[in-house]
């Protein structure tokens, strides 16, 4: 474990206590300016003079969703925040010095917290005037100190997960933290997942660092092993993320942020779904509280065992943290004006946000390739229409799913193009190959198929 993961690993351990304290303050007022306080505090502590940049995306970010014109602010937010995200990576450049990297993450997590926030008030906005009655998107009444609020409070300031604004607003005026059991809750997501994720972490990265592919001595090993090295690369990838999406999670549960009925039916990110007028009149009777079944689906970032076990790239996809997920979907996906490329500019943004080394843009990249051909094989292999058998269907389509991950999240954990192509070389690029391979062969039988069901 390196330092930056040691630091990292302190600070969502502090969060996790913390938030035993933090729940029980009752005052609203108090609890949101205790809250921002020690998020304030936290980054100060890992970006030291680097809070300037912090600062300044919260104060041009408030200031667009405060005075510019409602219909237009979600798309000045994106092109400053996502333009100064940039700038941020680069400042090298201009003789800045680089920032830490945990001040990176901070950024990444407050660009998509800000976004998010002035597309709710856009959202609100066009509700109003169409009379749409949304109560998952009501107008949203704000100051700048709200905005300070939100943006600095300690709940995922430096981890994530993503949460609406609407979600930060009601875990200091809902009542539900009051009646969860957050401690039973936390201890299903730490055990036993994190000792296990940590043990194959920690073996993996002993026993196959991925700088290894970098060294002479790798170069000698035989083709085989050298493609097979992806896997448990890979693996140590998985684990890393798993260990730090999970205890975000928790930090969310001790601090009572998306704690919800679970008759609500809430989504990661977007919160509450269904019985809403319940979900009002459930607050003024403590005696429903005290019985109520409660959940923290909306800040649920990570279903590994979808991840894991689904046997496509896209439903993997959607059980990998989960509300930057939402987040693009809501924010890119579906607002993308042209249907044909919108996945295309969802994976960019993706790409972008991740960061600037070209290694994200490939990994990412790969995707959209990948999702095409996924798709005339899922024809092929999980249709009843071709008579491949269900259980066999799946362990092929699961094993090219966990195969083109591999080797696409290479190119991300590698970052440097230099190292990235080094790699591909040793390895002849035989992906693409068997990629275009797979995309001829499975339009053929597609194609053999409807011709046969034409006949038929």
């Amino acid at each position: 474990m390196n330092f930056d993961d040691f630091v990292y690993l302190v600070f969502l351990i502090f969060s996790i206590l913390f938030g035993q304290f933090y729940r029980q303050i009752e005052n609203d007022d108090k609890k949101k300016k205790i809250g921002a306080l020690v998020g304030f505090l936290i980054i100060f502590v890992v970006s030291n003079l680097h809070i300037l940049h912090i600062l300044i995306t919260i104060l041009v970010n408030a200031l667009i969703i405060l005075y510019i014109d409602k219909r237009f602010c979600h798309i000045i937010s994106f092109i400053f925040s996502f333009s100064y995200l940039i700038f941020f990576r680069l400042t090298a450049y201009f003789d800045i010095p680089y920032p830490p990297s945990h001040t990176n993450l901070i950024q990444m997590i407050l660009t998509l917290k800000l976004v998010g926030l002035a597309y709710e008030v856009n959202t609100g906005i066009k509700n109003a005037r169409t009379q749409e009655t949304d109560k998952s998107s009501e107008v949203l009444k704000l100051d700048i100190k709200d905005i300070f609020y939100y943006s600095f409070n300690y709940i995922g300031v430096l981890t994530g997960p993503y949460f609406k604004y609407k979600t930060f607003l009601e875990h200091l005026h809902r009542p539900f933290y009051k009646y969860d059991n957050p401690k039973k809750a936390a201890m299903e997501k730490v055990f036993p997942w994190i000792p296990i994720f940590s043990s194959i972490f920690l073996l993996t990265e002993y026993c196959w660092p991925i700088e290894y592919t970098q060294t002479e001595e790798f170069k000698t090993r035989s083709f085989l092993y050298r493609y097979w090295y992806i896997w448990p690369t890979f693996l140590n990838f998985r684990m890393r993320i798993y260990i730090g999406l999970l205890l975000s999670e928790v930090v969310c549960i001790m601090g009572g942020m998306g704690v919800y009925p679970v008759f609500c039916k809430s989504r990661p990110g977007h919160g509450p779904t269904e019985n809403l007028d319940q979900l009002d009149e459930i607050c003024k009777a403590e005696s429903d509280l005290k019985i109520t079944q409660y959940d923290y689906e909306t800040v649920h970032s990570i279903n590994f065992y979808g991840t894991e076990l689904e046997p496509t790239l896209r439903q993997g996809m959607k059980n990998w943290n989960m509300t930057v997920q939402y987040w693009l979907a809501t924010c890119i996906y579906k607002r993308f004006p042209n249907k044909q490329y919108r996945t295309f500019a969802t994976m960019f943004v993706s790409g972008v946000w991740h960061g600037v080394h070209s290694g994200y843009y490939i990994s990412v990249g790969m995707i959209p390739f990948g999702l095409i051909v996924e798709d005339i094989w899922v024809e092929i292999l999980l249709s009843d229409e071709f008579y491949v058998p269900q259980k066999l269907g799946y362990i092929i389509m699961l094993f090219l799913k966990m195969q083109f991950f591999s080797y696409a999240a290479l190119a991300f954990s590698l970052k440097d193009v230099t190292k990235i192509i080094h790699y591909y070389n040793l390895v002849y690029h035989w992906m693409i190959f068997f990629t275009i391979f797979m995309f001829r062969f499975g339009r053929y039988l597609v194609e053999r198929k409807r011709k046969y069901l034409r006949n038929k």
